[in-house]
């Protein structure tokens, strides 16, 4: 009787603990996983905060695109235009010949709409894209002259640059957001 009691509740105990790990290798994936190596997860990184910040970009008011917290510092719309223009410099350092519109800060006036600037956005994601996938893990490594300063680095470098860079100004916008009463995309709920 002892010995029937001890192995009905080992068994039991043994279901409770692996029904979640079977429960999790059964369930059907609801995204495909990317592929493995440093290019996939530089991607992944790029796509991340690139995807949020077309978010902003597209669903700011356009009413609202010369918004500025303060007098000294830029527009809604001056803040896309330097993180595109920024992204396409350090593109054009791993590319190794000019992308787009060749300064780290476009000019309002060359892109008077929100369209404007959400198509150059769009368009230094998509460019960032096709060249990681391009060049793959070996052309993370490829060294490459840096476009602040005097000096050679990876393309990995590069890439991490504006990937950081983007983050800051996701930040930054985050305030523009709040400030008119708009809740910004990562703060959003997950749609489930």
């Amino acid at each position: 009787m002892r010995k029937s009691f001890f192995l009905t509740t080992l068994i039991a105990i043994l279901a409770l603990v692996s029904a979640p790990v079977f429960a999790q290798t059964q369930a059907p994936a609801k995204e495909p996983l990317p592929a493995q190596g440093p290019a996939a997860e530089t991607l992944l990184l790029w796509n991340s905060i690139s995807h949020k910040l077309i978010t902003m970009a597209e669903d700011f008011p356009e009413a609202k695109y010369d918004f500025k917290p303060k007098p000294e510092v830029r527009t809604f719309a001056e803040q896309l235009l330097h993180v595109a223009g920024t992204d396409y410099v350090l593109i054009s350092a791993v590319k190794g010949s000019q992308v787009g519109p060749g300064t780290e800060d476009p000019p309002r006036k060359s892109y008077k709409t929100k369209a404007d600037v959400v198509a150059l956005l769009k368009k230094a994601v998509e460019d960032g894209t096709a060249l990681i996938k391009e060049q793959g893990d070996a052309g993370l490594n490829h060294t490459v002259k840096f476009p602040y300063g005097n000096r050679m680095v990876t393309s990995s470098f590069c890439w991490t640059e504006a990937i950081e860079h983007s983050g800051e100004h996701y930040g930054q916008l985050v305030v523009y957001y709040r400030l008119n009463g708009i809740v910004p995309p990562a703060s959003r709920p997950r749609q489930k």
